[in-house]
């Protein structure tokens, strides 16, 4: 915090590196890492440095990967209503797989087509109907979803016969995403069954059943590994006679318990008889899961780790919005003080990668640490770069 500022997006490499193996290990060469979590170019580089190909789902991700120096056959494009632009950008690059998301989209890849002669390969993504118990707002498995092709209503049957008899796609694959914050593993072996079953009659070659993994974000909470979520899959495999590569895209759990952020703290309000208030120089535009989601997060002081925390506390952020909040009900020391650097763990995911500028405040810096060693792999913005697209 005293070398590189707060707010401040501290990871842990080697915890990276490590999930990055253990899912290259639990589902083979195929693997993808979903950069909505948390992408940078040194994060990109990462992914793909241990075996991962690496999901993109904008024209601007796809442009900070291949800035980056990631090879275009290590990425998918992913997207719910890719534009002309981001389909014909993704083609001339030469991406490894196209996920195709509606009829729409079929429309602009003919088009392309007839413009330009690609053929690209493609997977469909399908709606399983496999309900994740999880957030509204991150589940997408169920039929009723802006996401992907039906398979209960036939919408997806009719995709696999578009895409095998256009002659403007190479058929791949079908994919699949329940949700996100997944806790039951054995949804996506559900998941897996309804893919496997689907996709029998057309001999397809792949089978992806996406990600979001769940992670545990509070004291109490637990969540299983990417090995055991490995584990449910492949005999999910084995009892439906899967013979076609399954593949996954976890991105959560990669990222998420990689990271801590650090804030300094500004003002301590105390109303006596109803709470503390602890505000910090950061808030919902470096972490707006609190506000979105309604997610739990703990808090602890870097200077006294270990120190018995009894002071109940709510940490806010330092926006013009009441429901500002980074911790509703949080625990520090008894010692705390305008000026300490407080820290909230498992901020690696939909941090850094959903933040915002409200309020004009500048977008933190990200470093990684490795043996020791603090890089700073994103630079924090500076009052110039807020007035830079100005006409």
């Amino acid at each position: 915090a005293d070398e590189f500022g707060t707010p401040l997006f501290v990871y842990d490499e080697a915890h990276l590196r490590a999930r990055c193996r253990e899912a290259v290990a639990a589902f083979g060469e195929g693997v993808a890492y979903a950069g909505k979590a948390f992408l940078c170019g040194a994060m990109a580089r990462l992914v793909v440095e241990e075996g991962m190909y690496l999901d993109v789902a904008t024209g601007g991700e796809l442009y900070m990967a291949r800035h980056a120096g990631v090879p275009a056959d290590r990425l998918i494009l992913h997207g719910n209503n890719k534009s002309e632009l981001e389909l014909e950008m993704a083609i001339e690059e030469g991406v490894g797989l196209i996920v195709v998301d509606s009829f729409d989209e079929f429309d602009r890849l003919d088009a392309l087509n007839a413009a330009i002669g690609a053929v690209p390969r493609v997977l469909l993504r399908v709606t399983p109907g496999v309900e994740a118990h999880t957030h509204e707002y991150v589940a997408t498995g169920q039929d009723d979803s802006k996401f992907g092709f039906t398979v209960s209503t036939g919408l997806a049957a009719a995709a696999v016969e578009r895409a095998l008899t256009s002659g403007t796609v190479d058929l791949v694959g079908v994919h699949a995403h329940i949700g996100s914050q997944v806790f039951e593993v054995g949804s996506f072996g559900r998941a897996l069954e309804v893919l496997a079953g689907f996709a029998a009659p057309y001999d397809l070659a792949e089978l992806s059943v996406g990600g979001g993994l769940g992670v545990a974000y509070v004291e109490g909470e637990s969540a299983p590994s990417i090995t055991q979520w490995g584990e449910v899959v492949r005999g999910a495999c084995e009892v439906a006679g899967v013979t076609a590569r399954v593949s996954a895209e976890p991105g959560r759990a990669i990222a998420a318990l990689a990271a801590v952020t650090l804030y300094r703290v500004g003002t301590i309000k105390d109303l006596e008889g109803i709470r503390t208030y602890v505000a910090v120089d950061g808030g919902m535009s470096d972490n707006p899961r609190p506000v979105l989601y309604g997610s739990g997060y703990e808090t602890f002081l870097p200077r006294a780790v270990a120190a018995e925390r009894r002071r109940p506390v709510r940490v806010v952020g330092k926006h013009c919005e009441s429901g500002d909040l980074l911790v509703r009900e949080g625990w520090v020391p008894d010692d705390l003080a305008v000026g300490d650097v407080l820290a909230t763990p498992v901020t690696g995911a939909y941090g850094h990668s959903m933040g915002s500028n409200y309020n004009q405040v500048l977008r933190p810096a990200v470093v990684f640490v490795a043996d020791g060693e603090a890089t700073r792999v994103v630079r924090r913005e500076t009052y110039e770069d807020l007035v830079r697209r100005e006409a």
